[in-house]
């Protein structure tokens, strides 16, 4: 018996996925997106959102881009997936009321795209599940205070996972990672 095949989309999607789980099971190695035709922004939402997901982004392009794969927009305090193509100062106050999820559904957090400047800007140490010992990452183009509200905010088992994306490279931080300044 033979598999069934899959459109050029699905594969697609399916290989952004396999990248995606790669980099939140291995934090702060960058994984490589598949070359599309969509951004790597875009490229993870046609992965990861459908008829039964929420969403939020501030970006006008990126909404319409993103309603027409079906899912619901909803605030930001409501939306399970949030895209933000440049995270600016402005937008931490709406990141501050992402959802964290609770103790008794941990899952209900929202999951965080943020495109950002990989291997530039800001040196980090990372350290949790994943990481043997610790690994640094360097990042930039986030505004000051997204790491303070990121650590005010995990509480495990709560918290939200982060995928930090540039261009066709992806970096995961799930809620289990622990972000330090880098000496």
């Amino acid at each position: 018996m033979s598999a069934p095949l899959r459109t050029a989309a699905e594969s697609q999607a399916q290989a952004t996925f396999t990248a995606l789980m790669w980099a939140l099971s291995y934090p702060g190695s960058p994984q490589a997106l598949p070359r599309t035709k969509a951004t790597g922004i875009l490229a993870i939402a046609e992965a990861l959102v459908d008829l039964e997901t929420s969403y939020y982004t501030p970006d006008p392009q990126l909404d319409q881009q993103i309603a027409q794969m079906g899912a619901r927009r909803r605030d930001p305090d409501r939306a399970m997936y949030q895209f933000f193509p440049q995270l600016c100062s402005a937008d931490l106050g709406v990141l501050w009321v992402a959802p964290i999820g609770t103790f008794r559904d941990p899952d209900q957090s929202a999951t965080l795209v943020i495109g950002c400047q990989l291997g530039d800007g800001s040196r980090f140490r990372l350290r949790g599940p994943g990481i043997q010992g610790s690994t640094e990452l360097r990042v930039g183009g986030l505004p000051d205070g997204f790491w303070a509200l990121r650590a005010a905010s995990n509480r495990y088992p709560l918290g939200w996972d982060v995928l930090l994306v540039d261009g066709e490279r992806v970096i995961g931080l799930p809620r289990t990672t622990l972000v330090y300044p880098a000496p």
